[in-house]
C-alpha cells in the first residue's frame, strides 16, 4: 500500500495565454473596434482561481518572450501562482485568443496559436509530480498535435505514479476541433481512465459519451470510469455522480456580464477544497460528502460570471464566498 500524500500543492498543466475581449457587446469578431486585454487560459485561470481561494499552487505552462509573456507572468505572481515552470520561448508570440460577447454572457472565440503548444517533457523534466497532492489537466489545446500533446500525456503518466490526485477538465473548443472531434474524444476517454475527478460541460458529456440525453451521458460516464464526475448545468447548477450515486446540486444565481473562466472557477473551488481537506481521502467520499464541496464550486462559478474576464472576477474570490454552504 502506498503511504498517504500529505497536501503539498496542486500543479495545473496547460496554456496560458492573452483573451483578447472585444467590449462593444452583441457585436461580432468583424464589426467590434475595442478590445480589452485579459490574462487567461483554461489551467490558468484554475491555477488563479486556487490560489484566490488560498490553495498553494504551480503552473506549467509556455509564453512568449514578449510583452503578453511578461503581462501573463506579472498576474500570475500577483495572485501568488508559482510560475517556475512557465517557459519563454524568444522564437514564438504569446498564444492569443479573440473573445467576443452576446448580452447573455456567451462567447465566441478565435485562436491566433503560438507558445503554449510548446511546452515540451523535456521542459518539464526537473518537475517532481510527487511534489504535488493534486495534478490537474484542464488545458483546451493540449489534445491538439504538438510538443504540449506529448508533454501532457508523459506529466499524467508521471503524476499516477506519483499517487497524485488526478483532476481532468475536456475543454472542448469547436473552433479547435471542428475536424478533429474523434481524436479529441479518443484522448479524453484515455485521461478518463486515469483520473479522480473530471468536470464536463453538457457539451463534453454528450460528445464524448455519444448519448442523447445528459442523464444518459452521467449514466455512461459513471459506468465507464470510476472518478468523481460533475457536469455543469450553468445556472441550473450540476450534476454530481459519485459512488455510483447521481445527484443534482441546486445552482446560484448571478448576473451574467461574462461566463469566461467560470467553468474554471468551478475547478479551481473544487481542488482548493480537497487540497485542504485531503485529496487522498477524497477518494473515498459518499455523493453527500461530495455536495457541499460542489454547491461552493458553483457558488465561486457564479461569482465569476459577474466580472469582465476571469482574472478580474477571481480578485472577488475568497473562502469567505462559501459561507452557508
Amino acid at each position: 500500500m502506498q503511504p498517504q500524500k500529505t497536501s503539498s500543492g496542486i500543479l495545473c498543466i496547460g496554456e496560458a495565454l492573452i483573451d483578447m475581449i472585444c467590449t462593444d457587446v452583441n457585436q461580432s469578431l468583424k464589426d467590434g473596434n475595442h478590445f480589452l486585454k485579459k490574462a487567461g487560459g483554461a489551467p490558468t485561470n484554475v491555477a488563479a482561481a486556487i490560489a484566490a481561494l488560498g490553495g498553494q499552487v504551480s503552473l506549467a505552462a509556455c509564453v512568449g518572450q514578449d510583452p503578453f509573456g511578461d503581462h501573463l507572468i506579472e498576474v500570475l505572481n500577483d495572485f501568488a501562482v508559482d510560475t517556475k515552470y512557465v517557459r519563454r520561448d524568444a522564437n514564438a508570440f504569446t498564444t492569443i485568443a479573440y473573445v467576443s460577447l452576446m448580452e447573455s454572457g456567451e462567447r465566441d472565440f478565435y485562436f491566433n496559436r503560438g507558445a503554449d503548444a510548446l511546452l515540451s517533457a523535456q521542459d518539464l523534466s526537473t518537475l517532481l509530480p510527487g511534489d504535488y497532492s493534486i495534478a490537474h489537466f484542464g488545458s483546451a489545446t493540449a489534445f491538439l498535435p504538438g510538443p504540449l500533446q506529448d508533454a501532457y500525456r508523459d506529466m499524467l503518466l508521471r503524476a499516477k505514479a506519483a499517487n497524485c490526485f488526478i483532476s481532468f477538465d475536456p475543454n472542448y473548443r469547436e473552433l479547435l476541433y471542428g475536424d478533429k472531434k474523434e481524436s479529441f474524444v479518443t484522448q479524453s476517454l484515455y485521461f478518463l481512465q486515469h483520473c479522480d475527478f473530471y468536470k464536463m460541460s453538457e457539451e463534453e458529456a454528450m460528445i464524448i459519451s455519444a448519448q442523447d440525453t445528459i442523464e444518459a451521458a452521467a449514466g455512461w460516464l459513471m459506468q465507464k470510469f470510476s472518478g468523481v464526475l460533475a457536469i455543469t448545468l450553468g445556472k441550473n447548477g450540476a450534476l454530481l455522480g459519485a459512488q455510483g450515486q447521481l445527484k443534482k446540486v441546486a445552482g446560484v444565481s448571478a448576473k451574467a456580464i461574462d461566463t469566461t473562466g467560470a467553468g474554471d472557477a468551478f475547478v479551481g473551488a473544487v481542488l482548493a477544497q480537497l487540497l485542504e481537506q485531503g485529496a487522498e481521502r477524497a477518494k473515498s467520499f459518499s455523493a453527500e460528502a461530495w455536495a457541499p464541496l460542489i454547491s461552493n464550486a458553483n457558488t465561486a462559478g457564479a461569482r465569476t460570471c459577474e466580472y469582465m474576464g476571469a482574472m478580474e472576477a477571481y480578485r472577488h474570490l475568497s473562502k469567505g464566498i462559501f459561507s452557508g454552504h
